[in-house]
């Protein structure tokens, strides 16, 4: 088999997360050789540790890593020394191009994480690397763990949030595409059908599922949050619209969580 002719193979930084482990399932479905980075695996991207040895080798990366931190200091550092640490082992290593998932609205909202995720951008836009850059509306999932993580006893709060979810797995499967096409554009985004708010989602998640919780919503602090409850996190411009809309997400997480009989 010449070389021209080899499955490429992919890293995916973040491998084991909500996205990351539909991006692994999609490329190997392609034919795609995967190296999946994540802590659990024995990489990891703050420290470098792993991080050469498994992209040595590879063709892309997709970097669908995460921080889960809202503080701007720790977002902003984490977010950067990961970016920074994945373009020398790419630089190093010769892999050809960086596919980073992104979310819209970043550039204009001023709240922390949003902040560590331009400075994630920055890093790759002024890597040298052929880069291209998803940005992405928040996912059908995000209500769901909204009122996980934001929970007190029986009581949910749910953030005034504006956002047209759209499918993860659409979002992996755009990624996939971007990492295994001839040529990308640096940027592109991409949002759900239709426009909802936060709320709105959380109350049909649990209309659907049968949860029982007292849901309060609540605004996010600053003007940050203010943008995000009145479209900041919509796109403005040119973008693809994903198919799956979130009622019909909703039907098929219950059919899929059905027992059979």
């Amino acid at each position: 088999m010449t070389s021209q002719h080899r499955p490429k193979t992919i890293a995916v930084a973040g491998a084991t997360g909500l996205v990351g482990a539909q991006v692994v399932r999609r490329l190997e479905e392609r034919g795609a050789r995967v190296v999946p980075l994540a802590r659990s695996l024995g990489v990891d991207l703050t420290t470098g540790r792993g991080v050469g040895e498994s992209l040595a080798g590879a063709d892309a990366l997709i970097d669908v890593s995460n921080v889960l931190t809202q503080n701007e200091a720790v977002a902003v550092d984490r977010f950067t020394r990961m970016a920074r640490t994945l373009v020398d082992g790419c630089l190093q290593h010769g892999v050809g191009r960086y596919v980073l998932l992104s979310i819209i609205g970043v550039d204009e909202i001023e709240f922390g994480y949003y902040k560590g995720k331009r400075a994630q951008e920055s890093v790759i836009e002024g890597s040298g690397l052929e880069y291209s850059i998803l940005r992405a509306t928040q996912f059908h999932e995000f209500a769901e763990q909204m009122l996980g993580r934001m929970r007190v006893g029986p009581i949910a709060l749910v953030p005034r949030m504006t956002s047209a979810p759209v499918a993860s797995r659409e979002v992996a499967d755009r990624l996939v595409e971007l990492a295994l096409a001839d040529e990308v554009p640096h940027r592109l985004e991409l949002a759900g059908p239709d426009t909802m708010t936060v709320p709105q989602m959380a109350r049909e998640f649990c209309r659907e599922t049968g949860r029982r919780m007292l849901r309060v919503p609540v605004p996010v602090p600053g003007p940050g949050g203010r943008r995000m409850a009145e479209g900041g996190l919509l796109p403005r411009g040119p973008h693809e619209v994903g198919v799956q809309t979130y009622r019909e997400w909703l039907v098929e997480r219950s059919l899929d969580a059905t027992p059979p009989a």
